[in-house]
């Protein structure tokens, strides 16, 4: 990707180095033990965050959204490191793309770049779980190390590889922008768990199609993107697929229990959505084949 030169957020909060206070004095959440968890979690299916109270004995590390208020702050403003500076790059060509085609309804999240454990408006929790929204707060969560763990463990390597997991997670927010969230959530606290899971799945991968939106208009209008960039965030959204993460953890697909869609469905979302530029090629809800 070209990024030199361009435009840097200033929607950035490093937390990196903090401790959530919710944690307290229990220790062991070092980066190493956040590696295994991840890890072992990927491998087997298990939720991280029980893995990660298993290996540390830290309880009440919890993915809820429940609502509270945020008692840390970090440095706001682009960081000065390497990495640091490219997640704030993509988050501004993020908000310059929703921006302009969401308009006045566009409201800019904010990214907390964190390491270990962060604690947000959805309680406290582990970067066991990944980069992850929180709507109760319009932030994106992301430790930088995750981008590691996709290149090594998950052959998903690349800059654009890393900017579509933060336009993934910008897409989470559009969801939460224009309702969509609200209604699906809403609509699995009325139906079974695999009913829920589908509509998980539908979830994700609109915010696939939505980071290949942001993609096309990057290309497009701003000259960011260079040639395998693409190709990259389609090897990465294909090594993220829940039947590839199955087959090789316990040696069959469950898609009854899928809640990101296969490799193959994420692949075609984020295409599309790199082909079109147009959020309403999005609508993974009004068709019956992902």
């Amino acid at each position: 990707m070209r990024i030199e030169g361009q435009r840097e957020s200033e929607n950035i909060e490093d937390r990196r180095g903090m401790s959530p206070s919710r944690l307290g004095g229990k220790g062991g959440l070092g980066i190493g033990t956040i590696v295994l968890a991840l890890a072992i979690s990927y491998f087997t299916g298990t939720n991280p965050l029980t893995i990660l109270n298993l290996l540390t004995g830290v309880q009440g590390v919890t993915e809820t959204f429940t609502p509270s208020t945020p008692s840390e702050s970090g440095t706001v403003g682009a960081p000065g490191d390497q990495l640091g500076k490219f997640a704030s790059v993509v988050l501004a060509d993020t908000e310059t793309t929703w921006r302009t085609l969401l308009g006045p309804r566009y409201e800019d999240p904010r990214m907390v770049l964190f390491s270990g454990a962060v604690q947000s408006a959805c309680g406290t929790t582990s970067a066991a779980v990944g980069p992850f929204y929180c709507p109760g707060d319009h932030r994106v969560y992301l430790d930088l190390a995750f981008f590691d763990e996709m290149a090594n463990r998950l052959g998903a390597a690349g800059d654009f590889a890393q900017a579509y997991v933060i336009a993934h997670e910008v897409g989470h927010h559009v969801q939460n922008l224009l309702g969509t969230a609200e209604k699906v959530h809403r609509l699995q606290r009325q139906t079974s768990e695999v009913e829920g899971n589908a509509l998980s799945v539908r979830m994700e991968l609109q915010a696939d199609c939505y980071a290949g939106v942001w993609g096309h208009h990057a290309k497009r209008e701003r000259n960011l993107i260079e040639p395998g960039d693409f190709e990259e965030g389609l090897r990465a959204a294909a090594a993220i697929g829940d039947d590839r993460l199955q087959k090789m953890s316990r040696g069959q697909v469950q898609p009854e229990s899928w809640t990101h869609g296969s490799s193959e469905q994420r692949m075609t979302w984020l295409k599309r959505g790199l082909e079109s530029g147009d959020p309403s090629a999005c609508n993974t809800f009004d068709t019956k084949r992902l």
